[in-house]
């Protein structure tokens, strides 16, 4: 694996797949029209997901009828994707290296991953390996922490971060603008993941990267407080299915020149 991959990245998503497949949520139907209508994805079109983990965004991206490949660099995360999605071709590399040729896809797109490789390299990367023209879209189901509870979530987590790049810190908007690629709009959209409170809190909390790369009994530790948070909180405590509150955000841009 390249050292390029953050250790919080490589070593909890490799120990936590199944956790993070169980835990993290599908993507909002208003998904579909942003990736053929902005990104000009579907038939005869080729895509590629940078980052793509176990495979959450391909759904999407396998409806718009484009010929997808995913890459990713953790081991387990590609396999368990690859299993999934055989239709998909699954790639071993990183966003500063990706191991494609010049001008030979419509579409990148980064789904929760960004912020992860957020630096120029991986901008030239990815233009490098766009078609002239083709467009590159970045997306993230962001947690809503207007809601108190989980602004509290946060609250518990957050000394556990460390150096781990995250969405909610914008160091990855520095880039932008960048030369090679013209803004297009961004469009904001409510999402929200429902079912068992042990699946959409606790598992979604402990496959958070840097909580996911603890040692087993410090991850037991957030397990319990967060369970503590659900029991003590009314609209979670002893519900068979809690909704889970995001908001949907996308970007995107075209590659000039």
């Amino acid at each position: 694996m390249s050292d390029t991959v953050h250790r919080a990245a490589a070593a909890g998503y490799a120990t936590s797949a199944d956790t993070y497949a169980a835990g993290r949520p599908d993507y909002p139907a208003e998904v579909g029209p942003w990736l053929h209508d902005t990104l000009g994805l579907g038939p005869g079109r080729t895509a590629l997901e940078v980052g793509a983990g176990t495979g959450k965004f391909l759904p999407r991206l396998i409806e718009t009828g484009a010929r997808v490949m995913a890459l990713e660099p953790v081991d387990a995360m590609r396999d368990l994707l690859a299993a999934r999605y055989p239709q998909v071709v699954a790639i071993t590399g990183t966003a500063q290296a990706i191991p494609l040729d010049d001008a030979s896809v419509d579409a990148l797109v980064c789904a929760q991953s960004f912020h992860w490789f957020a630096d120029r390299a991986a901008l030239d990367e990815m233009r490098r390996v766009l078609r002239p023209g083709g467009t590159l879209g970045l997306i993230w189901n962001v947690r809503d922490e207007r809601v108190p509870w989980m602004a509290a979530l946060e609250t518990l987590v957050e000394p556990y971060a460390g150096d781990a790049p995250r969405y909610r810190s914008r160091a990855w908007r520095k880039l932008f603008p960048a030369d090679g690629f013209a803004a297009l709009p961004e469009r904001r959209v409510p999402h929200a993941h429902v079912g068992d409170p042990e699946r959409v809190i606790v598992d979604r909390t402990l496959s958070v990267s840097f909580v996911a790369a603890l040692p087993p009994a410090e991850r037991a530790k957030i397990a319990a407080k967060v369970r503590a948070l659900i029991a003590a909180t009314p609209e979670l405590a002893g519900r068979d299915a809690i909704s889970f509150p995001y908001e949907t955000r996308m970007f995107a841009w075209r590659r000039t020149g």
